[in-house]
């Protein structure tokens, strides 16, 4: 399976502040990922030093076996890229709009586009800025995909989608990724969208990354323990505890399994959600971020 996008050591600085900090990952062809974290976390950063709108200040990233900002004729082409704001060209009608995409894109395929405008129901001479921001938002995942792209980068793509919109594209975005084998690169916060679709969770926090593994190894390899204090699990530094919450009486605590777990009858084991799972990533990583810039400051 060949890698389609490889990241190693990746950092972006704004100022004083980190958006991105030693971040190494590599994702491959035919696969469906999703990227999730806060707003802040570097998801935007990454898409866009993806597609050579940012440089990197430390580390690397290679698109296809090359820098995209010093190799963008190479590999701009072959990547599909929807921005959150998925800006489009307002005074364009939806017909001029597709006869501009295919004179960009090498790789267009003006049937499937004109298949999917149809679809949507659009009439070929209204103007894209007449559209609501969830029709506009579907024309610029069309535009994306008519590119044929062998990296496709959504962030937050769906958002404006209506939830009968978002069942309808999800499964349009599956049959092309299995017909192309591209790999995709999926930000959004609708978790149970991502569970459906996506293969793998690459999840930032504080600007570093917190967890990259395939999503059905996420949700076998960690457990939710409720009960007392788990002195003998935190000293043992066999399992990764995740993260705790406190009540007066009880802990809940999120462990990632290392080996099989041994308890008394003083403490519940429970599965917790991919929501569960994220959320508990997400509080270890603001708490690091805290520290860390903490420590900057000192």
């Amino acid at each position: 399976m060949s890698v389609v996008l490889q990241v190693n050591n990746l950092g972006k600085n704004y100022g004083l502040q980190w958006a991105l900090k030693n971040c190494s990952f590599k994702l491959e062809a035919g696969h469906v990922t999703a990227l999730v974290g806060p707003n802040g976390s570097g998801k935007s950063t990454l898409l866009e030093l993806a597609i050579g709108l940012l440089a990197p200040d430390e580390g690397s990233i290679e698109v296809l076996g090359a820098s995209p900002i010093t190799h963008s004729e190479q590999v701009l082409p072959r990547v599909g890229f929807v921005a959150q704001e998925h800006p489009l060209y307002k005074s364009f009608s939806v017909e001029e709009i597709l006869r501009f995409g295919k004179e960009l894109n090498p790789r267009w395929d003006d049937g499937f586009a004109r298949q999917m405008v149809a679809q949507l129901g659009f009439p070929d001479n209204k103007k894209v800025g007449h559209l609501s921001g969830g029709q506009q938002a579907q024309i610029a995942l069309v535009l994306a995909l008519a590119k044929r792209p062998e990296l496709l980068l959504l962030d937050e793509p769906i958002a404006a989608f209506d939830p009968l919109a978002r069942r309808e594209f999800l499964p349009v975005l599956m049959a092309t990724v299995a017909e192309s084998g591209a790999a995709v690169l999926l930000s959004s916060h609708i978790l149970g969208d991502l569970e459906r679709v996506c293969d793998s969770m690459l999840l930032l926090a504080g600007g570093r990354l917190q967890l990259f593994e395939e999503i059905e190894e996420i949700l076998s390899s960690h457990r939710l323990i409720i009960g007392p204090v788990i002195e003998e699990i935190l000293a043992s530094g066999i399992h990764s505890v995740i993260s705790s919450s406190r009540t007066e009486k009880q802990v809940a605590t999120l462990v990632k399994l290392e080996a099989p777990l041994v308890l008394g009858d003083a403490w519940s084991v429970h599965e917790p959600s991919l929501e569960d799972i994220v959320l508990g990533y997400l509080q270890r990583g603001n708490a690091c971020s805290r520290l860390s810039t903490k420590e900057s400051l000192i």
